[in-house]
């Protein structure tokens, strides 16, 4: 799933932002920056995207006419895993290079040329209908996944940065909503094609074929769009067009550009600007020119930093592992072959599989709604442990019931649609625990100068580990059968026990105190340092103001 922004510290120029301002959150807050929340909701169309990708093929793979053209490929476990999981080793080698793409060519045309990228996979899809059978789809899915992971990690860079910081958390969280919303769509979307030509050997090449072009619609769209959308003003003030970044910030706000709040928060990314230039002539001295050969080299020599020392290390595992339980929950086992499970769950017929598919969506795309509103509150670990045990408990019911009725499926119904609640009930729980809350786990942890690339090094695990889970689970539940739920079940208690002994409570924590946890005083507390220097440099902190501290906007 995709990132979420970390709170940053309070600091005077935040306080008297919100005095200016008033309405700091809520929907208050995004009425008053409406013409901002229609640029991120149209740019989410990205997110949008990365889910009806996730979703699409699941029920795909089960279509007669599909199976036709593709052979073994939908008969042979394996080869069908192949089918599924290349999308997210597209999607791992997209998020490889998304950081350096959004940096020299800027977040904007980094998006449009990813679109493209796109594009050009869902056109060689569609030769499937040829000869070019399973090759069309190897290749058009790949290059696809390449697309939808770098629109993965560039689109909430992008509605992070164009978004004044009271509305922030609510505009990338948007990223996420339109994920599920993408996944749910494009469940109904199949089902409803499923019937064109009747469900068996008269089914219609169309019944599979224009779910994959519909791709195109949401696509092309984004694409036209966002050559009329504005540039990040944080990438046009770290490259040095500052006079037309002033121009776009106050065009976003609705304001003028010698208003008081255009001149703090232009102040505010002029800092972070200056903090992320300063921290990387001193870390990484060779690497201070902002040629593009550089930029790339930065993101590797930066994560590889991450391994040198002890503290540091330990929040590699906490960003890393914390991913890899997210997927080893089998949320995506679950999204890419839904059909196929409730198949084996005595619904037997391909239409009545899709439309209990359908539900999956719906499920969890209302689970996910309210994640946002009550995670600050509760905290990160208790929901996370919370959504764990619900996870798993629905994975060990499933596996009992799977076990007792399977052989016997006809004569136990009642067995098979309460193995089907179960399925529907774990992706609730995913939805508002898992699904948000390890992405911002993940952006938490860090020291404001590592975050961009321990946030990378976290979304690398999570696609990788994505890959792994798809390209598995067709021969998981052929070999092992009920087993499936149970490995499944303990492997998410074991990311339960992980959260508990592991992770700490990141809810509310200044840097500083995230530096007691983790132990990296001397990072930290140089990173504050030069932000202090920084902030008195652009006027954000007077240097009267001897107890005054700010973070500044943090880097997604």
């Amino acid at each position: 799933m995709a990132p979420v922004a970390a709170a940053g510290s309070q600091s005077a120029a935040l306080q008297r932002r919100q005095e200016l301002i008033g309405v700091t959150t809520g929907p208050g807050a995004l009425l008053k920056n409406l013409k901002v929340f229609c640029i991120a909701c149209f740019a989410c169309l990205g997110g949008l995207l990365y889910g009806y990708n996730q979703g699409v093929f699941s029920s795909v793979l089960t279509m007669t006419s599909f199976k036709n053209h593709m052979g073994a490929y939908t008969s042979d476990s394996t080869k069908m895993g192949w089918l599924t999981s290349i999308l997210e080793l597209g999607a791992w080698f997209g998020t490889m290079y998304s950081g350096f793409l959004a940096e020299i060519f800027s977040r904007k045309y980094a998006i449009l040329i990813n679109v493209g990228i796109f594009i050009v996979g869902v056109i060689i899809q569609t030769t499937a209908v040829t000869s070019a059978g399973h090759s069309a789809i190897l290749g058009g899915r790949f290059i696809t996944g390449m697309g939808v992971g770098s629109l993965s990690m560039i689109v909430p860079m992008y509605n992070a940065e164009i978004a004044p910081p009271e509305v922030r958390g609510a505009l990338v969280g948007l990223q996420q909503l339109s994920i599920t919303l993408g996944i749910m769509v494009s469940f109904w979307i199949d089902y409803g094609t499923n019937f064109i030509g009747g469900t068996g050997e008269t089914q219609k090449d169309t019944a599979w074929l224009l779910p994959l072009c519909l791709q195109l619609v949401p696509a092309v769209f984004l694409g036209v769009g966002m050559i009329f959308m504005p540039f990040s003003p944080r990438w046009l003030v770290h490259h040095g067009h500052e006079v037309e970044a002033r121009k776009v910030l106050a065009s976003l706000r609705g304001l003028s550009q010698d208003h008081t709040l255009i001149e703090i928060e232009f102040a505010e990314i002029r800092a972070q600007s200056l903090f992320e230039k300063r921290t990387i002539a001193e870390y990484f001295p060779h690497l201070k020119e902002q040629t593009s050969w550089n930029t790339i080299k930065l993101q590797f020599v930066a994560i590889a930093s991450l391994f040198k020392t002890k503290p540091m290390f330990r929040r590699v595992i906490v960003a890393t592992v914390t991913m890899f339980f997210q997927q080893w929950t089998g949320i995506n086992a679950i999204l890419y072959y839904a059909p196929k499970i409730f198949k084996g769950l005595s619904l037997g017929e391909n239409a009545t599989s899709l439309l209990a598919t359908g539900v999956v969506g719906i499920a969890m795309f209302l689970a996910t709604i309210p994640a946002v509103m009550y995670v600050d509150k509760l905290g990160r670990k208790p929901v996370l442990i919370v959504g764990a045990i619900g996870m798993a408990s629905c994975h060990l019911i499933i596996a009992g019931i799977n076990g007792a009725f399977s052989n016997d499926w006809p004569a136990h119904k009642s067995g098979g649609w309460a193995a089907v609640v179960m399925v529907w009930l774990f992706v609730v729980h995913f939805g508002y625990s898992w699904g948000p809350c390890a992405w911002i786990v993940v952006a938490e942890v860090w020291p404001l100068s590592n975050r961009p690339y321990g946030i990378a090094l976290g979304a690398s695990s999570n696609w990788m580990n994505n890959f792994i889970v798809g390209q598995a689970t067709p021969d998981m539940l052929d070999r092992m059968k009920y087993g499936t739920y149970i490995f499944f079940g303990l492997l998410t208690l074991g990311g339960a026990l992980f959260v508990w002994l592991y992770v700490p409570e990141t809810k509310g924590l200044t840097l500083e105190e995230m530096d007691l946890i983790f132990g990296t005083a001397d990072i930290v507390a140089r990173d504050r340092e030069i932000m202090d220097e920084v902030n008195r440099e652009v006027g954000l902190v007077d240097h009267s103001e001897k107890d005054a501290k700010y973070v500044g906007d943090t880097k997604i």
